[in-house]
């Protein structure tokens, strides 16, 4: 697959990501403060998100060691959009319910570098889905 494929199907993995995460936070905004939403809504998506990668982005399999890796992938994901959502909410004084979207926008081409590293890294133990089987 070449790397403009890889960057589609991220870009379409990260839209259904994005609304799995909104709409979720949504829902919770009607209990929960909005850092607590932001960080229950992400943590869930993220899981959606790995799956996603694996499967359609990359098309490899997903392991255990990828799973356990992954969040480091969201880890700079997660502190530019929970400072974005803060700077915009609390310092800017933006709307609580759009500060999301634009955190999130600025957090895609570093999240885009840091899984396809991970992703497609050395995993010698697992062959991709679309090679043959190693013997």
């Amino acid at each position: 697959m070449t790397l403009r494929g890889q960057i589609v199907r991220f870009a379409s993995v990260g839209v259904v990501n994005t609304g799995t995460y909104y709409g979720l936070y949504l829902v919770l905004l009607r209990w929960l403060p909005y850092v607590a939403a932001h960080v229950v809504a992400f943590l869930v998506s993220m899981v959606g998100s790995f799956f996603l990668t694996s499967y359609f982005t990359y098309r490899t399999r997903p392991t255990w060691r990828k799973f356990l890796l992954f969040p480091l992938t969201n880890a700079a994901n997660f502190a530019v959009t929970t400072g974005g959502v803060w700077l915009l909410v609390d310092v800017l004084g933006q709307n609580r319910m759009y500060a999301p979207l634009i955190a999130a926008a600025a957090a895609i081409p570093v999240t885009f570098v840091v899984s396809r590293t991970i992703m497609l890294g050395p995993d010698r133990r697992q062959p991709e889905l679309t090679r043959e089987p190693v013997a």
